[in-house]
């Protein structure tokens, strides 16, 4: 399906797309060509190894970024939302028929996902810290402000989340725009001066260095990497603004910029050797150098955005396909329905950011721990593809596979060259990653066993006979249940003939159903099903903007005839309550850790907004 905000006007999306998706890997030339020189770990520097490097840039992000992402994966999208679980929507529908590649599918994607947070709490920090440490490049002795600094900025960053990725890319856009158009200019005045660095677009420059001297190649690959991070957000910001926007602010403005300020910088240390301490910097004039550092740290802040954009997008699809419990999600926009801000998410992202800044004090250090996480989750979702492709309906799809087996070889090999970084601080992403990875199948197993456990249970009766409704006690007053689908019998409303064995004069049994426009009219809000058993089913449609206040049901149900009120209504609900029967074994402590996740994810009532001296929650003990 088309996303909602591909029909939006282009021009402004765009902008909005400046501001929101390409942060990250526009901010790259800041560190990316510096770190490829650098004199303890990285190339000597020679024009053979600047043409060889330029080279490898160049050809990668054509490749990855432009080929893979750009072109290809943002056509795989999940009602208009990208990224990892998208993807992952994709290919277990295609694999359906075949449970152990759809659970190792399952397996990989979930991974993938949990690699993707360790970038979104790397990628702020680092971003930041790179440009405020520009500061120490005007003046050394202002490298003791550094850190407050970038502390004082991420906060206020973290704190400007709540008023939605629309209204954010809506001010960072045009600040974005011209970064772009600045680093591009400073990138063709130093071109001008030495023309012959585009020799380096011939590919042979890379393919001479892989297999002449592939140890220096492995060394060039974690550098040239540096060039791509980011370009996952690419993919997983997609729902803020459909796949449109990005393409066209990309292909006309991203790209040419990138490379040519990347050029740009080989340009100017084959000339001046000395200017590998900080080539990004010193392709500006001395009298523009404080101006740049100021663009530079409102780029960064910018850079940041990206991945907390992609944090949100992706906590809220893991939440919609069971991998998280349900969250607290805030729609910010009338027209995407993929901008949205979960408080959860963007506070605990800040606590976990502003730990690094303190901990690595520095950008050097913290690039160290940069790009391992990315390398993987790009390499893990053209793994997902080659397994699901050959199972897809369209064969101009299944003939991707061996471009994305090239894919796969490729970004394999910038993962094991960023595997290196491991020891000084690459764990850091891959810990988080692991904590995250649990969380994500802890609680996606759990619900599978609770659901397993429901479905065992006879669903006409809690005595496993049919219910005979004409012959239960009715009393006086109305009494609403939750159903997760219109048909079937709620738990709760089973436990209560269990063990009152009574019904209510009035009987209702509500599913709520979230479609896909961001408001539902009055008019079609509810449907009202009356059965010959006295029971009153009723389906609400909301909107993905819009709160679910039961207040509003009652309302439009009463037009149909259905008449009770909030306050004299009782709710019913239930909530499962884990019972261990089984011995805990190695991996025991997975059903604790489950058991906490349920005891803390937002009830029914809070989630409606329901009186809560109205409500009636019904516990059932679940063995596991």
């Amino acid at each position: 399906m088309r996303p909602a905000a591909s029909r939006t006007r282009l021009p402004p999306a765009v902008v909005g797309a400046l501001g929101i998706v390409f942060g990250d890997i526009g901010t790259s030339p800041l560190y990316a060509f510096k770190v490829a020189f650098d004199p303890d770990r990285g190339l000597a520097l020679t024009p053979a190894n600047v043409f060889a490097l330029l080279s490898m840039i160049f050809w990668s992000v054509m490749i990855i970024v432009s080929l893979k992402y750009v072109t290809i994966m943002l056509r795989f999208d999940n009602r208009g939302e990208g990224g990892v679980l998208a993807l992952l929507s994709h290919c277990v529908q295609a694999l359906r028929g075949r449970p152990r590649l759809s659970w190792l599918v399952t397996i990989l994607g979930a991974f993938a996902v949990s690699l993707f947070y360790g970038d979104a709490v790397i990628t702020p920090a680092i971003s930041v810290l790179s440009a405020v440490e520009g500061l120490a490049v005007v003046e050394p002795e202002l490298d003791v402000v550094v850190l407050p600094i970038a502390v004082a900025i991420l906060v206020a960053l973290f704190a400007i989340q709540r008023r939605g990725t629309g209204h954010v890319g809506a001010r960072f856009g045009p600040i974005m725009a011209l970064w772009f158009f600045a680093i591009g200019a400073a990138g063709v005045y130093s071109i001008l001066r030495n023309p012959q660095v585009l020799l380096a677009l011939d590919p042979r420059f890379a393919w001479t260095l892989v297999f002449e001297q592939p140890a220096l190649a492995f060394v060039a690959a974690g550098a040239v990497f540096l060039c791509m991070t980011g370009a996952e957000a690419l993919y997983a910001d997609m729902g803020h603004f459909g796949p449109r926007p990005i393409r066209v602010g990309w292909f006309v403005l991203v790209l040419p910029a990138l490379m040519l300020n990347y050029f740009g910088q080989g340009a100017l240390v084959l000339l001046d050797p000395q200017a590998i301490r900080n080539p990004f910097y010193l392709l500006a004039p001395e009298s523009l150098l404080l101006p740049a550092v100021v663009l530079a740290t409102a780029a960064t802040v910018i850079a940041s955005q990206a991945t907390i954009a992609g944090a949100f997008s992706a906590s809220q699809q893991a939440s919609r396909l069971n991998f998280l419990p349900r969250l607290r999600v805030l729609h910010t926009s009338d027209a995407a329905q993929g901008q949205v801000y979960i408080p959860l998410v963007n506070w605990l992202l800040l606590a976990l950011v502003l730990a690094l800044v303190i901990g690595f004090r520095s950008s050097d250090a913290l690039a160290s721990a940069y790009g391992i996480a990315v390398a993987g989750d790009l390499m893990l979702t053209s793994v997902m593809m080659l397994i699901a492709l050959p199972a897809f309906a369209e064969r101009r799809v299944r003939a991707l596979w061996p471009l994305f087996a090239v894919f796969a070889a490729l970004e394999a090999s910038f993962f094991a060259a960023n595997a290196a970084k491991i020891p000084s601080g690459g764990w850091f992403p891959l810990l988080l990653a692991a904590i995250m990875f649990t969380v994500l199948t802890t609680w996606r197993r759990g619900i599978e066993i609770l659901r397993l456990r429901k479905d065992m249970r006879p669903m006409a009766s809690p005595d496993g006979q049919q219910i005979d409704l004409s012959q239960i006690p009715r009393v006086p007053g109305s009494a609403l249940f939750f159903s997760s689908t219109p048909q079937g019998w709620p738990s709760s409303f089973l436990h209560n003939l269990k063990h009152n064995k009574v019904m209510h004069e009035q009987t209702i049994f509500l599913t709520v159903a979230f479609d896909e426009a961001p408001r539902v009219l009055d008019d079609e809000r509810v449907e009202v099903m009356r059965g010959s058993d006295g029971i009153v089913r009723v389906i609400a449609h909301f909107g993905f903007r819009e709160s679910p206040r039961i207040d509003g049901v009652l309302r439009q149900i009463a037009r149909k005839g259905v008449v009770c009120t909030l306050h004299e209504t009782s709710f019913f609900t239930s909530k499962p309550t884990l019972v261990s029967v089984s011995r805990r074994g190695l991996f025991g402590w997975r059903r604790s850790v489950f058991g906490w996740l349920l005891r803390n994810s937002t009830s029914v009532a809070n989630y409606f907004g329901l009186p809560p001296d109205r409500v009636v929650e019904l516990g059932a003990q679940v063995a596991i």
